[in-house]
């Protein structure tokens, strides 16, 4: 189990420190010119940090998404968090409202998670129990309908910034800057910290409410707890970069067949796995079509999908 974790944890790290180094223009980082050192600090570092930000988030929130919904294909953007996010992110570039510049857009897609966020929890509310599965359906209900009211913002408009609202949807790490580490971070350590804590509540609750119960639980109280903590992260990594799939669908998986299900360390090794998954998505969409880029979330969607099909049909984690 040891050799797992650390092989899990040296290859996601080489890989995140070496999408520093690689790309369009290769970085010796034992004789770097002036050149060399602007384009890591100011362009490669905080796109680096933003790519690991959102992996961290994302599968850190896949892997507890599974276990609360006991479902192996619950993914972040599956309780309609990401809709709100893109609509409110969409309407600010579309239609130019806002007040603090590009720091807005960051700004008006967190707005719209959280709100989301709150919208969702309390559909799923009902005599005082949280029901997940109620949680699931309002869920995907609100995400069809802020996908909907997108695709009609972005119908209608003739707007300039038409394009870079496509591009932030498909989650476009090219305009990372230094400004909004800070707060992603922040968030997204406040949701994962949370999460952490109950850990021994969210392994109860992968075995069932009834043994939940038996072991000191209250199973809607700490659904309601990490539904709050998810909220946090997916916010976060949605302001921070758009959407991208595949992150915390995919991950959890991975690391299960590798580390175990106890999200003792599912959770942590998920989170660390789904950064270099991204920061390895982001290198390939810089780097294969140069000049040209490739939203990250295109690669993780390319990379993703034809091994996630794969995995249904070997591993048949949905069972039958």
């Amino acid at each position: 189990m040891k050799l797992r974790i650390t092989f899990i944890v040296l290859i996601s790290s080489l890989i995140c420190i070496s999408s520093l180094y690689l790309g369009p223009k290769v970085i010796n980082p034992f004789s770097m010119s002036g050149l060399d050192k602007e384009i890591l600090f100011t362009v490669r570092l905080p796109r680096m940090l933003t790519a690991m930000l959102i992996g961290i988030a994302l599968g850190a929130s896949g892997a507890i998404l599974q276990g609360i919904l006991r479902n192996p294909l619950a993914d972040p953007y599956i309780l309609g968090i990401s809709g709100g996010a893109s609509l409110m992110a969409v309407a600010g570039i579309v239609f130019g409202f806002g007040y603090a510049g590009f720091a807005s857009v960051p700004l008006l897609a967190f707005t719209g998670a959280i709100i989301t966020g709150l919208i969702v929890g309390l559909i799923s509310y009902k005599k005082g129990a949280f029901w997940h599965g109620r949680l699931l359906l309002a869920g995907i209900g609100i995400g069809f309908l802020f996908s909907a009211l997108v695709m009609l913002i972005l119908g209608v408009s003739t707007h300039e910034g038409l394009r870079r609202a496509m591009l932030w949807m498909f989650g476009e790490l090219s305009m990372s800057d230094w400004d909004n580490i800070p707060y992603g971070i922040f968030f997204i350590l406040v949701g994962l910290s949370i999460a952490l804590a109950r850990v021994k509540a969210l392994n109860a609750l992968m075995l069932g409410d009834e043994l939940a119960w038996s072991l000191g639980y209250n199973p809607s109280m700490e659904r309601v707890v990490l539904f709050v903590s998810v909220c946090l992260m997916v916010a976060a990594s949605v302001s921070l970069g758009g959407t991208i799939g595949f992150v915390g669908l995919l991950m959890p998986h991975i690391v299960r067949m590798t580390a175990g299900a106890d999200n003792a360390f599912l959770i942590p090794l998920s989170s660390i796995a789904g950064g270099a998954l991204l920061c390895f998505a982001d290198l390939l969409g810089r780097t294969l079509f140069s000049p040209t880029e490739l939203p990250a979330g295109i690669i993780t969607a390319l990379l993703g999908a034809p091994y996630f099909l794969y995995l249904l049909r070997k591993k048949e984690i949905i069972g039958g």
